[in-house]
C-alpha cells in the first residue's frame, strides 16, 4: 500500500475509486463503506482511502485533547489489511480547511486523485465550514464525469441487542462505549478487540523480584483514547505468539509518583525477557477499576486474585 502523507502535492495517473472519511476506529460502518470501495477496485480502479492526518478539532479548538480510537500506525495497518492501494493522509491545517468545497472536489478529488467513483457516508461534510456534502458531490458529478456512491449507515441494532434501529454504528458511539469500559460492545462494533501496541519498556521492576508476578509494560500512545483505568482481561501478541493475559491500564498509583499511563500486562505461560520487543495487547473485558493500595503486600494479594480470576476467565473463554 502506498502512503501519501505530509503533502498536498500529489497526483495519481490511474483512474481511482476514492473512499472519503475520518475513519477513526475503522469500525464496521467504515468497513461497509470500504467494502464498496473494494467492489469497484475489482472492476479495475485503484482503491484510494482519503482521510486526514489529524482531527479537525485540533485545528479549530487548539489545546483540546481529542482522543483517537486508532493511532496513525494502527490506521495504516488496518487500511492495508482492508485492501487499500493508496492511503492519503491529507494535511489538516487552517489553510486546507479553508478550501472551498467546490475547489476541493474539482482540484483534489478529480484532478489530483483522478476519481472515477467517490464512495462516502451519507453524513459526509468537507471543505470550508463543512459546506460540502453529498448533494454537492452529486451535482458536480454531472459536469466532472465521476460517479457517486453513498453508503447507508450501519444500524447498531444489527450487531448488538437492545439498540434502536436508528442508532448508527459511529466513532462517537464506539468512543462512548469505550469510555464506559464496555469492551465486549466495542469489539462487536469494530469487528475486533480494542488494542494498544508498542515496544516493551522498563517499569519499576517490582513485578518479578518484589511481587513475584512478572509483567510487561507498554507506554500508552499519546493521543490514543484510554478506556477507564483498571484491570482488563486481555490477550497479548508477543514474538509471533498470542498469550492469554490480564492487563492494568493506568498510572499504577500504589508504586508510581507520576501520571505516566501504562498498559501493564501479566502473560499466562510466559517467563522470558521481552524488553525492547514489539507487543500488542487486545482488551476483551473490564474486570475492576484501578485502585491505590496501602502497601505492596496488599497490592500483591489483589494481583494474585486478579491473575487467578483471569486464568478462570480464559479457561472459560478459550477458543
Amino acid at each position: 500500500m502506498q502512503i501519501i502523507s505530509e503533502t498536498t502535492e500529489f497526483h495519481i495517473a490511474e483512474r481511482t475509486v476514492v473512499a472519503i472519511g475520518k475513519f477513526d476506529g475503522v469500525h464496521l460502518g467504515h468497513q461497509k463503506l470500504l467494502k464498496r470501495m473494494r467492489d469497484w477496485q475489482r472492476q479495475g480502479l485503484t482503491a484510494v482511502v482519503f482521510t486526514f492526518d489529524r482531527s479537525p478539532a485540533s485545528i479549530f479548538a487548539p489545546g483540546t485533547q481529542v482522543g483517537e480510537l486508532t493511532t496513525c500506525a494502527e490506521k495504516r495497518k488496518l487500511m492495508e489489511g482492508l485492501g487499500a492501494d493508496v492511503l492519503l493522509e491529507f494535511p489538516m491545517t487552517l489553510q486546507t480547511a479553508a478550501t472551498p468545497a467546490e475547489d476541493f472536489v474539482r482540484d483534489v478529488l478529480v484532478r489530483q486523485l483522478n476519481a472515477a467513483v467517490i464512495v462516502a457516508g451519507e453524513d459526509l461534510s468537507f471543505g470550508h465550514k463543512g459546506l460540502g456534502n453529498r448533494q454537492l458531490l452529486e451535482k458536480m458529478a454531472k459536469t466532472l464525469g465521476y460517479q457517486v456512491e453513498i453508503v447507508d449507515k450501519l444500524s447498531a441494532a444489527e450487531i448488538l441487542p437492545g439498540y434502536e434501529f436508528n442508532t448508527a454504528v459511529s466513532s462517537t458511539l464506539v468512543r462512548e462505549l469505550l469510555e464506559e469500559g464496555k469492551m465486549e460492545e466495542v469489539s462487536a462494533l469494530c469487528g475486533r478487540p480494542y488494542s494498544v501496541e508498542g515496544f516493551v519498556i522498563h517499569g519499576k521492576h517490582l513485578g518479578g523480584p518484589v511481587l513475584h508476578m512478572p509483567t510487561i509494560n507498554l507506554a500508552w500512545p499519546q493521543g490514543k483514547l484510554t478506556p477507564p483505568y483498571g484491570v482488563y482481561y486481555s490477550q497479548t501478541l508477543l514474538g509471533g505468539k498470542r498469550y492469554a493475559s490480564i492487563t492494568n491500564v493506568g498510572c499504577k498509583p500504589t508504586v508510581a509518583k507520576d501520571e505516566t499511563v501504562l498498559a501493564e500486562t501479566y502473560l499466562y505461560g510466559f517467563d522470558g525477557d521481552a524488553y525492547g520487543e514489539e507487543a500488542e495487547v487486545f482488551f476483551y473485558g473490564y474486570k475492576r477499576p484501578e485502585q491505590k493500595f496501602e502497601s505492596l503486600e496488599r497490592l500483591k494479594e489483589q494481583m494474585g486474585r486478579d491473575i487467578a480470576q483471569g486464568r478462570e476467565y480464559w479457561a472459560a473463554n478459550s477458543q
